[in-house]
């Protein structure tokens, strides 16, 4: 094995940067587990953003025998995704789009999210034609590595069938695009073996009449095991079938670093049902009919699954309803083009509807929030269930395709086979229209003897899926979970020409060791994860990786899933005995897990077991707090007018003095303090605010307003009055009266204490701010406003309910506006920056309304995210705020609006830093084109 050393020097050599190669062990443990119940830790991950840094790194690999992974969203589930050997991170870098043609094309990078690409083709009405449940994560490069497809796109509109062409690395660090007019000719000159070895193949399989039948019976459905032989039937020449075997091939052949697609139209009329059957047999029976009507998806879930899925929030009340005994689900979707195609297709269906034997009446709906709902419980269905398996336990999600003739039996079977080797609890969902199934076992694999079950399982499931002509991976990819069973499935002559392939492509074999093509016979029961049990937030995660896109730290430090992955690899060592590891763990997380971490939340409002790590990391940062500070932050708390004050004055008299004399000292005190003590300062900050208003109210209040203390610190943008007269003086023209509570310089909602872990404080602050609105509200029969989103949201927390919250936006939205006049000539152009807390708090719709009010167009970054200035973390860690917001702030620099607007103080300060462009609380901007007052504002 080469040396460590050695691979690193090695490494730095071929990328571009040094802080690109990672041999951390903080690093290699975040990195070690992807979405499946496998874990390898890397050796060394690097972070590559450009194709040429990929061909070298490939050619290290090979030169130096150490194997190499490529790694981008982490939800693949069959193990494809994680390496002993190099781990290359393609997230952070390939998130390119270019919209062809109208939207009918688009060139993309791998490292984009599906979700996004489908953002960016909304406007012409197109969409990606995969449509997995991970969309909000899963990268186009996954998808197009495991040839993904998802509830409605079948086999028709899959990467496979959408794909014109692609940009492949090759593992000898040769670069092709197979869409070049001399794609061929290129191929040829410079891989001479692997082109005729392609056409070679070609020939084979085509002059094999048994191959050609096997492959045109197993890929008229869903299948992802083995290779896409399937291109050496449909496409002639070597780069087109180069192209085609690329899709599905995990990882194992080459690195996509650009494909160019077909996109699909968006058919805007939908109905959406969930059909509640008395049992799997009577759902299971009832699909050949409904898939006769045209549904463009069917969705199956259990009983089991239907209890899980009853208990998310989110769920439709229909859905809870329902008194769950043997019941199966199945969710129906019709889709059409107009309002009138979607009429005539759901008359077309209606008979067969009508004569299902359902246990409630069928509703179908076409209801945005309701469908959004009952998507949304199917979407987070399989990360959902293995939140509820049992604590130490880990989740196994299979993935199999059968005819849908013989799904009903294929069903019956598997729950048999679930009895049979004791697997209680089993739960099975997937998508009935194709045939195709997810089931998940839970067991613990730290002992022979559940190893030994599931290897007996396997085998019998085996057995049945074959049996009824099925094939064992329908769209997760083979990677290691069902590697050993591909010579079986495609026999003897299909797979040696799946190893002929692998051989031309990666001779060295240093490309994702072990995946697809494996013949070690217990390959699927290697590396399997065990899940010690550490804290409340770490034991419910099932490193689903839906988080990590909404996450602001992602391009800095780790995700929430890592936060929670490493966490747990320090529980492990713990157990071992590895103290050096254990320190060198813990000395690394506390930048990278948290200090870093922005405590937004949003993880939260991606995650379908609604895991919070931001609550967590307020847990750490307490249990690490120093007696001084909590002493100084509960003396805070007890004297807030004075500090607010103070920190005011601090603000304007930097504001005013040269910037060598306040740069110097404040960054002195940052180096003997230390940065999470000391806020940074820099010139584009604003000087101090204004003590809090309390106006005398002119007649009955209609509400308590609290100012929050974040304006009074920090002055309003230009010079201007800021929210405070804004707000006051909408409501004034709507007649609104409005009581600021007694002792308002004293209030805040407790949001600096509760980030920062300074439990003590938080207890001070939040019961004076409890006691004075309860006081103000008449017991809470006003409602109580404030007018900054986080602290609308930390004044919920703070009340615990007690109290209705409302943000000034969405007062503004449902009682001022409709009181108010038009505005006479809006903003052509206005750039908005929801905050997490307005996302948080489910206002963005309020939020929006407002914008549109002053704006003929509102537009918000398809890029959007937390800014992560998180009241003073943009000040602590100035460059979290700008990781976070680079890819938002050259999307809005190159939009060309009239004013930008937000709903928070110190988010409109960290977009104003990150953009150039001056940002404002939209209220402010409102109240000034009504003309209220001078400056707009009175």
């Amino acid at each position: 094995m080469i040396p460590t050393e050695t691979l690193e020097q090695a490494l730095n050599a071929a990328m571009g940067t040094p802080d690109q190669v990672r041999l951390r062990a903080l690093d290699r443990y975040a990195l070690a587990n992807d979405a499946s119940h496998y874990v390898l830790v890397p050796r060394a991950v690097v972070m590559a953003n450009e194709a040429a840094e990929v061909g070298r790194l490939l050619r290290v690999s090979a030169e130096h025998g150490v194997p190499l992974t490529f790694r981008s969203g982490g939800t693949s589930l069959s193990g494809q995704a994680v390496s002993g050997g190099i781990l290359v991170d393609t997230r952070r870098g390939f998130r390119d789009v270019e919209v062809l043609d109208g939207g009918k094309r688009a060139r993309v990078q791998p490292g984009i999210t599906v979700r996004q690409l489908n953002a960016r083709l909304a406007p012409y009405g197109r969409k990606f034609g995969p449509d997995p449940a991970s969309e909000s994560a899963c990268t186009v490069g996954g998808v197009v590595a495991n040839n993904s497809s998802g509830m409605a796109c079948g086999t028709v509109d899959n990467a496979y069938q959408t794909l014109e062409s692609v940009t492949v690395v090759l593992p000898s660090g040769t670069a092709i695009d197979t869409g070049a007019p001399d794609a061929d000719n290129r191929l040829r000159a410079l891989e001479p073996e692997l082109y005729e070895g392609l056409l070679r193949l070609r020939d084979r399989v085509r002059g094999t009449p048994a191959s050609v039948r096997t492959i045109e019976r197993q890929f008229a459905m869903k299948n992802t095991m083995g290779y896409s032989l399937n291109a050496f039937v449909d496409h002639d020449s070597a780069a087109d079938i180069l192209a085609h075997l690329i899709v599905g091939s995990e990882g194992t052949l080459g690195f996509i670093a650009e494909a160019v697609f077909r996109t699909i139209p968006v058919l805007p009329h939908a109905a959406t049902g969930l059909l509640v059957f008395d049992d799997l047999a009577a759902a299971t029976g009832a699909l050949p009919d409904l898939v006769a009507t045209g549904a463009a998806t069917i969705e199956l879930l259990d009983a089991a699954s239907l209890r899980v899925a009853q208990a998310d929030p989110k769920a439709d009340g229909s859905l809870r309803a329902i008194d769950v005994r043997s019941h199966t689900a199945l969710l129906v979707e019709y889709r059409a083009g107009t309002s009138d195609q979607l009429a005539a297709i759901r008359a077309d269906g209606a008979g067969v509807l009508d004569g299902l034997p359902l246990s409630v009446p069928a509703v179908l709906t076409s209801d945005p929030a309701i469908r959004a709902r009952q998507w949304h419980v199917r979407k987070g269905l399989y990360a959902a269930i293995s939140g509820a398996r049992p604590q130490g336990t880990t989740a196994l999600l299979e993935d199999v395709v059968v005819p849908v003739g013989a799904l009903a039996r294929t069903c019956a079977s598997l729950t048999e086979l679930f009895d049979r080797h004791g697997y209680g609890g089993s739960v099975i969902f997937g998508h009935a229209k194709d045939g195709n199934v997810h089931f998940m076992l839970t067991d613990r694999f730290d002992r022979p003897e559940p190893q030994e079950r599931y290897v007996r399982f396997t085998g019998d499931m085996v057995d049945l899926v074959l049996g009824e002509g099925g094939s064992l991976k329908a769209e997760h990819g083979t990677g290691r979970i069902m590697a050993p069973y591909v010579r079986r499935q495609y026999g003897d002559e299909l797979y040696e020409v799946m190893r002929e392939v692998k051989r031309l492509f990666d001779p060295v074999g240093m490309l994702n060791q072990g995946i697809i093509l494996n013949d070690d016979p217990h390959a699927h029961i290697r590396h399997i994860k065990w899940a010690p049990r550490v804290e409340p937030e770490v034991d419910r995660c099932v490193e689903c990786g839906f988080c990590e896109p909404v996450c602001p730290s992602r391009d800095l430090t780790t995700t929430p899933r890592q936060r929670i992955v490493v966490r747990r690899a320090l529980a492990q060592a713990r157990a071992e005995g590895d103290a050096g590891l254990v320190a060198e763990l813990e000395t690394a997380y506390e930048y990278d897990g948290v200090q870093t971490c922005a405590v937004d939340g949003m993880c939260q409002t991606a995650c379908p077991v609604a895991i919070n790590t931001g609550d967590l990391v307020k847990r750490l940062r307490a249990e690490a707090a120093s007696r001084t500070a909590d002493r100084a932050w509960a003396a805070a708390a007890r004297h807030w007018s004075g500090t607010t004050r103070a920190a005011s004055a601090a603000l304007t008299a930097a504001a005013t003095a040269p910037a060598p004399v306040v740069r110097g000292p404040n960054r002195l005190a940052r180096r003997a303090l230390g940065a999470e003590n000391v806020p940074l300062w820099s010139d584009d900050l604003p000087s101090g605010g204004r003590r809090r208003a309390r106006p005398a109210p002119s007649a009955a209040p209609r509400a308590v307003y609290l100012p929050a203390c974040v304006n009074a610190m920090f002055g309003p943008a230009g010079g201007r009055a800021g929210v405070q007269p804004a707000f006051a003086a909408l409501c004034e023209r709507a007649g609104i009266t409005l009581l600021v509570p007694d002792g308002v310089d004293a209030l805040c909602c407790g949001t600096p204490w509760t980030s920062k872990g300074h439990v003590r404080g938080a207890e001070l602050i939040k019961r004076r701010v409890r006691d004075a609105l309860i006081a103000a509200s008449d017991n809470g029969r006003l409602p109580v406003i404030c007018d900054a989103s986080s602290c609308t949201e930390g004044l919920g927390h703070a009340l615990g309910g007690s109290l209705r919250v409302v943000d000034a936006v969405e007062f503004v939205a449902t009682e001022v506006l409709p009181r108010l006049p038009a505005v006479a000539e809006k903003l052509p152009v206005l750039a908005l920056h929801p905050t997490c807390s307005s996302t948080r708090l489910g206002m963005d719709a309020a939020l929006t309304n407002v914008a549109a009010a002053v704006a003929g167009q509102v537009f918000r970054p398809t890029t959007w995210g937390c800014c992560a200035f998180a009241g003073d973390r943009g000040m602590l860690h100035p460059e979290l705020t700008a990781s976070a917001t680079r890819q938002q702030a050259a999307e809005i620099s190159a939009a060309d609006a009239a004013a930008h607007a937000s709903c928070n103080r110190t988010c409109e300060i960290g977009m104003t830093r990150a953009t150039g462009r001056q940002y404002r609380h939209v209220l402010e901007i409102l109240a000034e084109l009504l003309g209220l007052g001078a400056d707009g504002i009175g």
